[in-house]
C-alpha cells in the first residue's frame, strides 16, 4: 500500500542580482558621522544665569586652594597622611561615614532638583556644561561668532586659519593645565605642589595634573555635548524622575504651529500661521544641537538659552513672550498659569524627597556639633600577652593610636578601669601636636592572683586636661592559668 502523497511545497527561487557598477567596492557606514555643533551666542536672563554660575563655580574651585586656615590650607583632602582639613574640620579614615553622608545628600538633593525642575544641575553648574561654556566662550573670541567659525572650518588652511586655531589651542591647553593644577592642589598643598612642578620633581604630580588637564581639554574642547549626550548616566535615567509637573523647556505647538516665514506687520493669522517664524535660532544657541520644538528629548540640559533667542525674536515681532518657556506638560496641555502650575509643585514626590533630605541634613550637621575632636584606638601588643613583672604584679601591654582632631597642642590623661586594683604603670599623660596622631604603649598591671584565669573586660578613659574631649575604648586583659 503507497503512503499518502506528500502536498507540494511552495518555493520561492532566489536569483543572483549583479551589483552595480557605483556600488562595487563602496563601504557603507552603519552609524551617522557626528557634526559639530556651532553654537550662536546670545544674551538673555537664562545666559546671565549661566554665566552667573560659570564665575561663582570658577571662583571657589580656583580660589579655595590657596586661602589658609591657621597655618594649614584650608580645604585639603591630604591621602598621604590620611587627614581631611575642610575649614576647622579634622577628619580621619574613621570619619568616612560624613563623606557618605554627603554623597547621599548630594544625590537626593539631585533627585529633588529634578523632580522639581528637570536638568537644572547640568544646564548651570556641571562641571562639564561650566568648561565647555568656558572653553566655547574662549573659540568665540578668537574665532568669531557662529557664521566666522563656519566659514573658517570650512575655508582653506590659510596664516589666518592657522594663527586663529593655534592660538585657540594654546589658550585652551593654559586653562587645561591650570585646572588639573588646581585639582592635584586639593590633594597635595597646592603652594608645595608649584614649587615642585617648577623644579620638575613630584614624577606622580606631574602625571595627575596632566592627566586631568588632558580630560579637561578633552571633554570641553572637543568631546563636548557628547559627554552628555552618551556618557554621563544621568541623561539617561532622569526621565525615572520627570512627571508631567516637573519644570522644563517646552515648546507650546498650539501656540506656534504653523510655523513659517512672514513680514513684521503681516496678518499671519488669517494665512493659517502660529507665532513661531521658522527662524531656527532657537536650533542655533542650543548647546547640544536638538531642536526644542520637537518635544521633551533626553538630550536637554535645561539651559534656557533657546527661551532667551524666542524671546528676542518675540520682542522684534511685537509677539508676547513664552512661546519657548519654563512650564510642565500639564501646564502646557491645560493652559495652566504660572501661579496654577507653581501650585503643584509641593507634591508627594517631592514632600518626601525633602523630608528624607532635610532628615539627613540635620542628623550630619548635628553630628559634627557633638563630634568628639578626639580618635582613639586600641591595639594588644600580641609579642607579650601576659606577664608577670616585679613586685609581683601580672602585666599586659597595649598600643594606643591616639588622634588629635583639634587645631592646637593637646595633653591627653590615659586611665584604665574594669578589674580591682587595675592600674597604669607606664607614663599617664602625653602630649600631642595640632592635628597629628601618635601611638603610645601602655601598660595594665594588676597584683597577680587578683583575679581568676581568662579573659576580662577593660576600659581605657583618654580625657583632654583641660578640655571636655573624652573618649573610651574597650579591650580585654588576658589572665593566664
Amino acid at each position: 500500500m503507497k503512503p499518502p502523497s506528500e502536498p507540494a511545497r511552495k518555493v520561492i527561487p532566489i536569483a543572483p542580482v549583479a551589483s552595480e557598477p557605483s556600488a562595487q567596492g563602496e563601504i557603507i557606514s552603519l552609524y551617522e558621522a557626528q557634526k559639530k555643533i556651532y553654537p550662536r551666542s546670545i544674551s538673555g536672563l537664562f545666559a546671565r544665569w549661566r554665566w552667573g554660575m560659570v564665575l561663582l563655580t570658577q571662583i571657589v574651585f580656583y580660589g579655595l586652594p590657596w586661602f589658609e586656615w591657621g597655618q594649614r590650607q584650608m580645604v585639603l583632602f591630604d591621602l598621604g597622611a590620611r587627614r581631611f582639613y575642610i575649614f576647622g574640620l579634622v577628619l580621619y579614615p574613621q570619619d568616612f561615614i560624613y563623606l557618605t553622608g554627603l554623597l547621599i545628600i548630594s544625590a537626593l538633593s539631585l533627585f529633588l532638583f529634578t523632580a522639581v525642575a528637570g536638568r537644572l544641575w547640568c544646564g548651570f553648574a556641571c562641571p562639564q556644561t561650566v568648561y565647555t561654556e568656558m572653553f566655547m566662550w574662549i573659540e568665540h573670541k578668537i574665532e568669531g561668532d557662529r557664521s566666522a567659525r563656519l566659514r573658517l572650518d570650512n575655508g582653506p588652511w590659510t596664516f589666518e586659519k592657522i594663527r586663529k586655531k593655534f592660538f585657540k589651542q594654546l589658550v585652551w591647553v593654559a586653562v587645561a593645565l591650570w585646572t588639573g593644577f588646581t585639582f592635584v592642589g586639593y590633594f597635595v598643598p597646592i603652594r608645595e605642589l608649584g614649587s615642585e612642578l617648577l623644579a620638575l620633581q613630584g614624577g606622580w604630580q606631574i602625571f595627575w595634573v596632566l592627566f586631568y588637564g588632558f580630560a579637561t581639554y578633552g571633554n570641553a574642547g572637543y568631546m563636548r555635548e557628547q559627554v552628555c549626550k552618551y556618557m554621563c548616566p544621568y541623561a539617561r535615567f532622569q526621565s525615572a524622575m520627570f512627571d508631567k509637573d516637573t519644570l522644563i523647556v517646552t515648546y507650546d505647538p498650539e501656540r506656534g504651529e504653523q510655523r513659517g516665514p512672514r513680514k513684521k506687520n503681516t496678518d499671519y493669522k488669517a494665512q493659517g500661521l502660529g507665532d513661531c517664524i521658522d527662524c531656527s535660532l532657537c536650533v542655533q544657541v542650543c548647546p547640544v544641537g536638538i531642536d526644542i520644538r520637537k518635544g521633551l528629548q533626553y538630550e536637554c540640559i535645561g539651559c534656557g538659552l533657546c527661551v532667551d533667542a524666542c524671546n528676542t525674536v518675540m520682542d522684534k515681532m511685537q509677539y508676547p513672550r513664552g512661546l519657548i518657556r519654563y512650564s510642565t506638560q500639564n501646564g502646557v496641555a491645560q493652559r495652566w498659569t504660572q501661579s496654577q502650575m507653581l501650585r503643584r509643585v509641593l507634591r508627594p514626590r517631592v514632600l518626601i524627597y525633602s523630608a528624607v533630605l532635610v532628615a539627613l541634613c540635620v542628623a550630619m550637621l548635628a553630628s559634627l556639633v557633638v563630634r568628639t575632636p578626639l580618635k582613639v584606638d586600641v591595639v594588644r601588643d600580641r609579642a607579650a600577652l601576659s606577664r608577670i613583672v616585679a613586685g609581683g604584679k601580672l602585666e599586659n601591654i597595649y598600643r594606643l593610636q591616639i588622634m588629635n582632631a583639634t587645631e592646637g597642642e593637646q595633653r591627653y590623661r590615659i586611665s584604665a578601669r574594669g578589674l580591682e586594683g587595675l592600674e597604669v604603670s607606664s607614663d599617664a599623660e602625653v602630649d600631642i601636636g595640632p592635628a597629628e596622631s601618635r601611638w603610645v604603649a601602655v601598660r595594665l598591671q594588676i597584683p597577680y592572683g587578683s583575679a581568676s584565669p581568662g579573659s576580662h573586660a577593660v576600659q581605657f578613659d583618654v580625657q583632654a586636661v583641660g578640655a571636655a574631649a573624652h573618649v573610651t575604648e574597650k579591650s580585654v586583659f588576658l589572665v593566664p592559668r
